[in-house]
């Protein structure tokens, strides 16, 4: 008897031993000692040249499956199938991210991309990137970053992610389960030589630009949105940065930035597609369209969109209602339509703020200040879930997460890295210190960021070169009884935010930069 159980013991020993391995060596950090700190401040104007390029990232379907009690879910517990289109004998899923696991897309309704544009301005060269995925963690921008061609000499690089939630996931959390990873391993090497080929082409093809700058402040754009937890804060306001070819006056590439969470297809969508920004780039690149009747003229070149403040929850909520901008068709439901009416509302907006003729330049510097910054990792489930190698966030120090937060200044505008969904009120105002909150204070995270920038424009780019989750003010974070404003339910964001010191430490990183720049 003492046998067995000093066997039983010793097997048990292992398992603990072998775990703990196991956990250690995710939680690894992936790049030892990486590390930025840049500081770009050139003062001499100098001709602008810019580069744009756009590959797409859009992961091909080979098997799909069979529902068998719709509840667009795969479980073969309850009946679901799948078809083995390329007779390997397994099931090659690419699992959608965003609102639920065991989501396996059915097909493609539109391409998802790398999207890059390459500024110089003759002494520095930055390159900025938009892709269509749910989040890109850091250690994944460093690893583009590596491998990108020294003799491009690009001084930095931002990669920004649009968070659409009806592509795969390149986090790892919307798999079949809570216990496997959705990261196709083969698609992320894809994802990231695009993105690379992507870099390269737009480096290799820049030509002396124009920049013309514009923005929509009028508040028409609320009425697609949802901030659907308080203090209702709306992040309203289209940023637009067109890029004309300074010899013929055609467009290279157009920037828009704007803030509302990519889900109008909501969670039933089985669909690889953009959502919302595949809309608005088509319209701005080759026109807006009711049927096949061209209603407003594209611009042509690559159209960039570059998601915002979404935090919060900045959504187009199935609540809310969007008016087909020609046909007077209201959409609640989520479907491709109601996707449309939003990004050609979008659209036309940006389109005619262009036409009121803003800020044009065609010599300026670029200055830019960035810097590597390690938040404390207080999630538990994020802790876990990067233990078991669900997530790939690595630990350079002991629960703390490497991140990074950046300022770029490009003429009379500047262009803010946010490492995540920054909730409104951070940015804007409106900071609250309500009855349930859980720690007695009051709100830490003033001025409103807005307030520190002195800039004639200013772009917001959320979820850039990293996505830690939600960045929430101290003074509103909740996770018990009694909830916030004494409300009967509990709150959303605080399970997929690092922890409640997160709000404060983003907002005086980011303080620091904006005031570096100055």
């Amino acid at each position: 008897m003492k046998r067995i159980l000093k066997g039983l013991g010793l097997v048990i020993l292992l398992v603990i031993v072998v775990a703990s391995c196991i956990v250690i060596y995710n939680w690894r950090d992936r790049h030892p000692d990486y590390t930025i700190d840049v500081r770009i401040e050139n003062k001499t104007p100098g001709i602008i040249q810019a580069g744009f390029a756009k590959k797409p990232i859009t992961p091909t379907i080979v098997d799909t499956w069979n529902d068998a009690n719709g509840n667009n879910k795969y479980n073969e517990d309850e009946g679901d199938t799948y078809n083995d289109n390329n007779n390997n004998g397994k099931f090659d899923a690419f699992w959608i991210a965003g609102m639920s696991n065991a989501k396996p897309a059915q097909g493609v309704h539109d391409d998802v991309w790398s999207r890059v544009m390459v500024l110089d301005d003759g002494k520095s060269r930055i390159a900025m990137i938009s892709m269509d995925a749910i989040g890109f963690l850091h250690g994944d921008v460093i690893d583009i970053r590596n491998r990108i061609p020294k003799e491009l000499d690009i001084d930095y690089t931002l990669l920004s992610s649009t968070h659409t939630h009806e592509s795969n996931d390149l986090i790892g959390i919307w798999g079949e389960n809570m216990f496997n990873s959705g990261v196709n391993p083969d698609m992320m090497e894809y994802v990231k030589e695009q993105t690379v080929a992507a870099i390269i082409e737009a480096a290799k093809s820049i030509r002396p630009a124009k920049l013309v700058f514009a923005e929509d402040l009028s508040g028409k754009d609320a009425a697609l949105m949802k901030d659907t937890r308080k203090p209702i804060v709306k992040a309203t306001g289209i940023h637009v940065m067109q890029v004309l070819d300074a010899e013929n006056d055609t467009t290279l590439g157009t920037l828009v930035n704007w803030s509302n969470h990519p889900e109008t297809l909501w969670s039933q969508n089985l669909l690889i597609s953009s959502d919302f920004p595949h809309y608005v780039r088509e319209a701005m690149e080759n026109g807006v369209f009711n049927g096949s009747e061209k209603m407003e003229d594209g611009l042509g070149g690559v159209a960039i969109y570059f998601s915002g403040v979404v935090g919060g929850l900045m959504a187009p909520h199935p609540s809310i209602s969007i008016t087909d901008p020609f046909t007077g068709e209201a959409y609640a439901e989520p479907t491709f339509e109601k996707t449309k009416a939003l990004g050609d509302q979008i659209a036309l907006l940006s389109l005619e703020a262009l036409k009121k003729k803003g800020d044009t330049v065609s010599s300026s510097n670029i200055s830019v200040r960035a810097k590597t910054v390690f938040p404390d990792l207080d999630n538990t489930t994020f802790k876990i879930a990067s233990g078991i190698g669900l997530i790939k966030l690595g630990m350079p120090e002991y629960f703390k997460t490497r991140t990074e937060v950046g300022a770029i200044r490009v003429g009379p505008a500047l262009f803010l890295s946010i490492p995540g969904e920054i909730y409104p009120e951070l940015v804007f105002g409106g900071i609250e210190a309500p009855e349930g909150r859980e720690f007695d204070i009051q709100p830490l995270e003033i001025p409103p960021i807005q307030d520190l920038i002195k800039d004639r424009y200013i772009f917001y780019l959320g979820l850039s070169n990293d996505e830690i989750g939600y960045i929430i003010p101290k003074s509103e974070w909740d996770t018990g009884k009694p909830y916030l404003y004494n409300d009967p339910h509990d709150t959303y964001g605080e399970e997929n935010s690092l922890g409640p010191e997160t709000g404060p430490f983003i907002y005086n990183s980011l303080v620091e930069v904006i005031q570096d720049l100055e």
